[in-house]
């Protein structure tokens, strides 16, 4: 992972070495997702990158679905630090 990355994530962790809980995944689709805004806002025509975005999206809402089931405490935490509309 780059140093970006990881700075991103860090917050979400439950130990050190996690990158499989629901949150770091959400942080870190949410971090991919965001450099691909970037990406799009310069190269529009890029449709491999608004695919990419999309399907990122729908990762994201999945695990966002998941963590609302099994623990909405952890899930109103996370969209509030992210600032993902619910």
């Amino acid at each position: 992972m780059n140093e970006t990355l990881l700075e991103f994530i860090t917050p979400f962790m439950r130990h050190d070495k996690d990158n499989g809980s629901p949150e770091v995944q959400i942080a870190i689709l949410s971090y991919e997702v965001t450099l691909l805004q970037k990406h799009l806002a310069e190269h529009s025509k890029d449709v491999d990158a608004k695919r990419s975005l999309l399907k990122k999206v729908a990762r994201r809402r999945k695990f966002l679905k998941y963590l609302k089931t099994t623990n909405l405490e952890r899930y109103n935490i996370i969209s509030k630090k992210l600032k993902i509309k619910v």
